[in-house]
């Protein structure tokens, strides 16, 4: 019975933490001098805009700093991963995603890192990874809620044909044999 107990105040006593933690940083980020009152997330389109073309068209830094955006590899298909060196999922994916990379060399495969461009760096030495890699930072969160991964949950992994429709949405882990299928048919 105590320990019932204690274990019920461990959780509320967390889940009261979890809930402060998040009302001072949402509080916080409404008080940087930077931020206008309305303006919407970085990396979010516009109210009413389209979040696939908005993506399509962002300028995210690549790890070497220089400007890139989705839209250099329109015209065929392509596989963009949201991805965190922080994430446990996302870290246990990418040998998977780096091995398609390397079959469907016709397929454009590109990781955007919801994290720092260094600790990116630091990760690439550990687990090598050859297709682009760009850095959006945290306000990738926003930009996955408009793609339609409500929770802004990593890793999240979007699927487009050649002509830029997204074919697929993955939120979790990839199951390389499943995207393996589903690349093979984008190919057909």
């Amino acid at each position: 019975m105590i320990g019932a107990m204690n274990r019920r105040l461990f959780l509320y006593a967390g889940a009261a933490a979890a809930v402060a933690v998040a009302g001072g940083y949402a509080y916080r980020e409404r008080q940087r001098p930077d931020a206008a009152p309305d303006a919407p997330p970085a990396g979010a389109p516009a109210a009413g805009g389209d979040p696939v073309a908005a993506l399509r068209t962002l300028s995210l830094p690549d790890l070497d700093g220089k400007p890139r955006t989705l839209a250099e590899w329109q015209g065929r298909p392509m596989v963009v991963n949201f991805w965190a060196t922080w994430c446990a999922p996302c870290v246990k994916e990418m040998p998977e995603l780096q091995a398609l990379h390397e079959k469907y060399p016709n397929i454009q495969f590109v990781g955007i890192g919801v994290d720092k461009a260094e600790n990116m760096r630091q990760f690439l030495q550990k687990v090598p990874v050859s297709y682009p890699l760009l850095v959006m930072g945290a306000g990738a969160i926003d930009t996955l809620r408009t793609l339609g991964n409500p929770a802004g949950g990593l890793p999240f992994t979007l699927v487009f044909d050649a002509n830029g429709r997204i074919n697929r949405k993955i939120l979790g882990q990839i199951q390389a044999d499943d995207l393996d299928r589903t690349l093979e048919g984008l190919l057909a």
